[in-house]
């Protein structure tokens, strides 16, 4: 789906009628004419967060946190700092009456279908393709749809500096988050540079990542974290539409060969077609598939309280915790037990002598497993769906 068309170039981020002055002010001050666009990646299946996370509603549209699903506090994270009009979300067709539901402020239009699920690299493809055709100088704000920013401000503030970074310098920017512990659990960007000066825009300072590195075992990630050098990769990402092209054709021959045949594709809004060439994306996440390729792409750093929630232990440290540091969403009652996370809004949940255990409780399912399990939810996920059963 093409999204509706827009001409032109914003001076300012579009701002509510409500706003007071003085925040008027702040975002007008902005600096550089941007054309920035913003597209949600609202696709993904969430299944580490089973049995909460369906297939039919996914993580990104539950109500984990607060009385707003995930999606809705990523969206209003960039209200403000763009206009609706250019906030983007793409997803499978089946999600976009959910979406519709959830983000009604946002143009249908705007809702990017993806034909099928597979991976970062062949959404963003699409979406760079759409919004390069409105405009290729136009600034593409990539944000995931299930993460958690606790200091808001400091992130819009941050993510108007990388936007400009990214056009000013015609490269791909992204934030390294600073590590809090030796996660195994992340990618890890290099950025030797990180203790130099660095390029300045405003009071932002951007360093170039020499290189990336997957997943590493405990010792390394302890290396990584005593270096002061490496920094988890968050998943966001900014770039020039026309540097975007640019970067497939120096670093990804094979996706640049499917752009160019999907431009005209979708400017003739050939569906057949697009669905075909969409296909012919490896289904890779768009990390692997050009950001780890990109010679010195550039690095902002994300000290504004991300979490990625990427498993349900991730919740540990989000939910109140009793004197037992048991951490439950919903009525908990515990007699010796220990370290817990219990998250059973509509229940009572009794906890006799255990601990390190999480116990996730979605009505017609039950998960229980050792906190250092909870990344094994996505093979049991697997599982499950080998048995056909009804639970997914």
């Amino acid at each position: 789906m093409l999204p509706g068309k827009i001409t032109g170039k914003i001076k300012s981020p579009g701002l509510k009628k409500e706003a007071s002055k003085k925040k008027e002010k702040s975002q007008k001050s902005i600096g550089t004419v941007l054309d920035i666009r913003v597209v949600i990646l609202a696709g993904g299946s969430g299944t580490r967060f089973w049995p909460l996370s369906r297939q039919k509603t996914p993580k990104q549209y539950l109500k984990i946190l607060s009385d707003r699903s995930l999606i809705e506090e990523t969206v209003e994270r960039v209200q403000g700092l763009v206009p609706n009009s250019r906030i983007y979300t793409i997803a499978k067709k089946e999600q976009n009456k959910l979406i519709k539901k959830l983000l009604p402020a946002i143009p249908k239009e705007n809702l990017l279908v993806e034909p099928e699920a597979r991976n970062t690299t062949a959404s963003l493809l699409l979406a760079t393709a759409c919004l390069y055709l409105q405009n290729p100088e136009s600034v593409v704000v990539v944000l995931p749809s299930d993460h958690y920013i606790r200091e808001v401000e400091k992130f819009r503030q941050k993510l108007i500096r990388a936007a400009e970074a990214a056009f000013k310098y015609k490269k791909i920017v992204l934030f390294g988050i600073p590590p809090t512990s030796p996660s195994t659990g992340y990618g890890y960007i290099h950025c030797p540079e990180y203790k130099s000066e660095g390029k300045v825009v405003g009071e932002e300072k951007f360093y170039q990542v020499t290189s990336f590195k997957e997943k590493p075992d405990l010792p390394t990630a302890l290396d990584f974290l005593q270096s002061g050098d490496y920094f988890w990769n968050s998943g966001i990402f900014l770039w020039r539409a026309d540097v975007f092209e640019d970067s497939l054709r120096k670093f990804a021959p094979e996706l640049f060969s499917v752009w160019m045949k999907m431009l005209p594709v979708l400017k003739n809004k050939n569906q057949r077609e697009l669905v075909r060439l969409f296909r012919q994306v490896p289904s890779l996440s768009i990390d692997y598939a050009l950001i780890e390729k990109i010679k010195m792409p550039l690095m902002a750093r994300g000290d504004f309280g991300w979490s990625d929630l990427g498993s349900w232990s991730a919740l540990y440290d989000f939910f109140p915790q009793d004197e037992n540091c048991i951490a439950a969403r919903g009525k908990t009652i515990a007699l010796g037990a220990h370290k817990c996370l219990v998250f059973a809004p509509e229940k009572t949940t009794a906890l006799i002598g255990v601990e390190n255990l999480i116990v996730v409780d979605a009505g017609d399912a039950l998960l229980i497993c050792h906190r250092d399990h909870d990344q094994k939810v996505k093979e049991l996920v697997e599982k499950i769906k080998q048995e056909n059963s009804e639970a997914l």
